[in-house]
């Protein structure tokens, strides 16, 4: 299975003429039907985060669990929240704000030696979600790996053969929109058993619009 270039953009420009002007920037969303997928099956499941080679315009918000220098270089690069231990620990008694907290960001990095105080605390709340941390080191490099999920979506199969995700705005060039889809479409043929014979059909959408289906 392969996009038609042509036939892609296309199917943009149908999708932005389908769906009403509004006051705010709307996202493009992709919808992948699949077939031929055992639900029951472990190996059915599938979440990954995906790197896009273009930012999607709403960028994700990250949330970093640190201490000492590491938590000062994730503030300076822009995390939306750092929280160091202390304030993480006060969450083991405040539900609530626990599924805030998981409900709010859509990324989340961890010290390693936090990840234990972690999933402890917040491991009921992230991890349903599919929101545990990604556990770096106390040197790491914390404004790449900001950089890196600022542009990075999550695609998760649950329940449904079906999987969503944003793949841009209605202001992105088609190009860029295009390359976003490649990216997870590649992505998912290695995740696939039978790659991407395992697609029925590929749609997209603006956030109030109906759904176009990509000719492939």
């Amino acid at each position: 299975m392969s996009l038609d270039t042509k036939a892609f953009m296309e199917s943009i420009k149908q999708a932005k003429e389908k769906s009403k002007k509004r006051k705010f920037s709307q996202s493009i969303e992709l919808i992948i039907n699949l077939r031929d997928i055992d639900m029951k099956k472990p190996e059915s499941k599938i979440q990954e985060q995906i790197e896009l080679p273009h930012a999607i315009g709403q960028q994700a918000k990250i949330c970093v669990f640190a201490s000492g220098e590491l938590a000062l270089k994730a503030k300076k690069a822009g995390a939306d929240l750092v929280m160091e231990k202390r304030e993480l620990e006060a969450l083991a008694g405040d539900k609530k704000r626990r599924k805030a907290l998981a409900h709010t960001y859509d990324f989340f990095i961890a010290e390693a030696p936090f990840m234990r105080v972690v999933g402890k605390i917040l491991g009921s709340a992230l991890g349903p979600k599919g929101r545990m941390p990604t556990p770096v080191s106390p040197t790491a490099n914390i404004a790449e790996h900001i950089r890196k999920y600022r542009k990075t979506v999550m695609v998760r199969l649950r329940g449904q053969p079906v999987l969503q995700c944003r793949i841009g705005t209605e202001e992105m060039p088609d190009k860029q929109v295009l390359e976003n889809t490649q990216a997870v479409l590649s992505r998912l043929e290695g995740k696939l058993k039978k790659g991407l014979k395992n697609v029925k059909s590929v749609h997209i959408k603006t956030t109030m619009g109906q759904p176009v289906k990509i000719k492939t």
